[in-house]
């Protein structure tokens, strides 16, 4: 191997990682539902968050990662937070293979929610994204918060709870 050939990957610098905790859910499922994204860059934090009358859980926990790659405005390195295994496994595993089979499944049924999908990786594009799970509800404050914001964004657009 000659000196050229060698590759060198060096832990990220904290300071120039732009990290990014994600939730959405409905109530009931589906039904109405809320989203929410928390970006953290050095000691700035800058929350997002959305509703939308009827949807699913997985939409809105899409649609958070979504609107938060969206809102970035220069390439960064991005380190997504999520309690999404659907969402990580979706990005990390399953889309290169969609995208080869012209959006099919293994099954060769149509992929669900295809335009979220274009939509993150149209986003993530100009980005180096790393994907990360988080256990939802196990004292991860920002995943904690996140939930908490996507919950009142639901609430604040639709009322209380509806019975499910």
């Amino acid at each position: 191997m000659a000196y050229n050939d060698i590759v060198v990957s060096l832990p990220p610098d904290p300071d120039k990682v732009v990290n990014v905790w994600t939730d959405g859910g409905c109530k009931p499922n589906p039904g109405p539902g809320g989203w929410a994204a928390i970006l953290t860059f050095r000691d700035v934090v800058k929350e997002l968050t959305g509703a939308e009358a009827e949807t699913t859980n997985n939409r809105m926990e899409m649609t958070a990662a979504a609107e938060a790659l969206e809102s970035l405005k220069r390439p960064c390195h991005v380190v997504i937070h999520t309690d999404s295994q659907y969402l990580k496994n979706g990005v990390t595993r399953w889309i290169t293979g969609w995208v080869r089979k012209n959006w099919r499944s293994a099954t060769g049924d149509a992929v669900a929610n295809i335009d979220l999908w274009k939509r993150i990786l149209a986003a993530q594009a100009i980005h180096r994204v790393e994907w990360e799970w988080v256990r939802g509800h196990d004292g991860n404050d920002m995943n904690e918060r996140a939930d908490r914001l996507a919950t009142e964004a639901r609430r604040a657009a639709f009322g209380g709870d509806r019975a499910g």
